[in-house]
């Protein structure tokens, strides 16, 4: 039996997309990449959106029978939206995936994160062989924080430890993100908050360093992982 509610009947993504028609080019070549009998991660973003839009036309149509793994709840509420099967990572290994990201280097390092699905997003991109990254122009960035802070999800009872070995990095500012919709900070999906690092020179070995930290749960930086970055 279906759920006949208001909610179940519609995407979690709500408003206007920019740039749609670019976007809806980068989608429909994402969906040509999916074969039948594909186990797929499964991001966010307004792109990742109008591809799993795509496929989900190219499995109704009777193409294909595929399996996605999303990495947010958003991911996950569009997929059961769109009538696609999901799963685990406890269950299958993805063959590929796909995702947004907030900046983009030269060197196709990424910043992720700004969604609180950071966690579950690494999991993800670290357990495919490929990870195919939807960005508009916008994303790419001459320097790594240029834009954007770097998130580092924190368990709760260690803001104060963190926040001090934080400091002790080339770091311009720190802040704990709050929240716009409730009062507080913001809550990852994996029930822990984040702050905000801006830095001026993102190293290579940073990520690994910033994980280190006892009480760092994960990071918003990607580095070294197996991407090809698709522009819109």
């Amino acid at each position: 039996m279906e759920w006949m509610n208001q909610i179940a009947k519609q995407p979690t993504w709500s408003g206007e997309i920019s740039n749609r028609e670019a976007k809806e080019q980068v989608a429909e070549q994402v969906s040509h990449l999916v074969k039948n009998g594909d186990t797929i991660g499964v991001g966010s973003g307004s792109t990742s959106f109008l591809a799993l839009e795509k496929i989900a036309e190219r499995v109704h149509r009777g193409e294909m029978d595929i399996l996605a793994v999303p990495t947010s709840k958003e991911a996950e509420m569009n997929c059961q939206y769109f009538g696609l099967k999901t799963t685990s990572l406890l269950s299958a290994k993805p063959d590929w995936g796909f995702d947004g990201a907030d900046e983009v280097d030269q060197q196709n390092r990424l910043i992720k994160g700004r969604g609180g699905a950071l966690f579950a997003e690494k999991l993800v991109m670290a357990s495919s062989p490929k990870t195919y990254i939807l960005v508009d122009k916008s994303k790419h960035v001459g320097r790594l924080g240029e834009n954007f802070a770097i998130p580092v999800e924190v368990d709760p009872d260690a803001i104060h430890l963190v926040e001090m070995k934080l400091a002790e990095f080339p770091v311009d500012h720190i802040q704990l993100r709050m929240a716009e919709s409730k009062d507080g900070p913001v809550i990852t999906e994996r029930g822990n908050v984040l702050m905000d690092m801006k830095v001026t020179n993102v190293t290579n070995d940073m990520e690994k360093e910033l994980s280190a930290i006892p009480g760092v749960i994960e990071t918003g930086l990607f580095i070294g992982y197996s991407v090809e970055i698709l522009t819109v």
